[in-house]
């Protein structure tokens, strides 16, 4: 009596601790989903340099960036499509534009004027529809085949509509947002210029 006690006892306790065996099959496909998600990354450009952009995604071993700016052209040097593609390309990083999960003109004006729930109800309109389904699968299957990053141009990402899509893909990749950061000798300079009061800021 005693020896069936201290059984159930046992596999209460592993059943409580997340105990993982052939026994519990839902768990084990579980870790094993959790083990194999691939990283996907996003990145905003806002206020970079191309090289330190680049060095970004170098340094996140970043193989493919995938655009889903509307229309991917910047006033920012090096940051269009066709000048963009062909940096990426000199450091075997794949460029997609994927027009169809871009901001209509209506949700980047909302975004502009400081209306955030317009413009989420706007851009969720537009990926209800075909067109941008179309692009999610695209995404995803691109994502799949390398480690991949979302590009836009705000540098948070909670301003920006790629952390929507992001939100559709989640479940199938671990999301990392990240910032274009300068290298550290520039960053030594900037902090040195402030404190030397020779930039002024705002």
């Amino acid at each position: 009596m005693r020896k069936a006690r201290w059984k159930h006892r046992a596999f209460s306790f592993r059943r409580c601790k997340g105990f993982v065996n052939s026994a519990n099959p839902v768990s084990v496909s579980r870790q094993e989903r959790r083990m194999s998600e691939k990283l996907l990354y996003t990145v905003g450009y806002e206020g970079a340099d191309l090289s330190d952009f680049l060095a970004t995604l170098k340094a996140h071993k970043i193989k493919q960036i995938i655009d889903v700016r509307e229309l991917p052209l910047s006033r920012r040097r090096g940051f269009s499509k066709n000048v963009l593609a062909s940096a990426l390309a000199e450091l075997g990083i794949n460029y997609l534009h994927l027009k169809s999960l871009g901001d209509p003109k209506l949700g980047r004006e909302a975004a502009r004027s400081g209306d955030i729930a317009g413009f989420r109800r706007i851009y969720g309109r537009h990926l209800a529809g075909n067109e941008a389904k179309a692009g999610l699968a695209d995404a995803m299957a691109a994502a799949r085949k390398a480690t991949s990053s979302l590009l836009c141009y705000e540098r948070d990402h909670a301003d920006c509509h790629r952390s929507i899509i992001a939100d559709k893909l989640k479940s199938d990749f671990k999301v990392q947002h990240i910032a274009v950061s300068p290298p550290v000798l520039k960053r030594r300079k900037i902090a040195s210029d402030l404190t030397a009061g020779s930039v002024a800021i705002g």
